[in-house]
């Protein structure tokens, strides 16, 4: 019987964090049941999943690009694009809907001047939805930058993304 060796592809860069990335491969032995975690590694590691990056996974795990590509797509917590420097994250959980989520979302909207699931064009300020971020007694919930902010207003919620949009270069 012969056996015939794929080679690995080549990392996109010389970046280093190619080697955590090619770390959890190793770890998954090179097997497409490692797909999620590997993706989650480079997100992780780069702060999105570009082309270069779903190719150089699909083709280290043996998998096709299709599949790669679409687990990125279905999960919500994958990006395709880079985030912004700061992310804003509006809870409309079924709490956070009953208290008053649609006002954020439009008030972010409106200060922002983008829609849900999109970054500013000078990439300050990443907008989006979550279905339910958890803290559901401290509703309505807006995350900012990884920290909770609980019972938000609509007034506060524009004044912290102004001080954002001012402030940053």
């Amino acid at each position: 019987m012969m056996t015939i060796n794929i080679a690995k592809p080549a990392a996109p860069s010389h970046d280093k964090r190619w080697k955590i990335v090619d770390a959890t491969i190793r770890r998954a032995g090179q097997h497409s049941r490692g797909l999620i975690e590997t993706l989650h590694t480079v997100q992780e590691a780069f702060g999105y999943l570009d082309e270069a990056a779903l190719r150089y996974v699909a083709g280290s795990l043996r998998v096709p690009l299709s599949r790669a590509y679409g687990v990125a797509t279905f999960y919500h917590l994958f990006a395709l694009k880079p985030p912004g420097k700061h992310a804003c994250v509006v809870c409309n959980g079924t709490a956070c809907h009953i208290k008053g989520s649609a006002r954020l979302v439009a008030a972010a909207k409106r200060t922002l001047g983008i829609e849900l699931g999109k970054t500013r064009l000078d990439g300050k300020v990443s907008l989006r939805g979550e279905r339910c971020i958890g803290p559901c007694g401290l509703a309505p919930v807006v995350v900012y930058d990884g920290q909770v902010a609980a019972e938000e207003s609509p007034e506060a919620l524009s004044q912290r993304l102004q001080q954002w949009m001012a402030h940053d270069t």
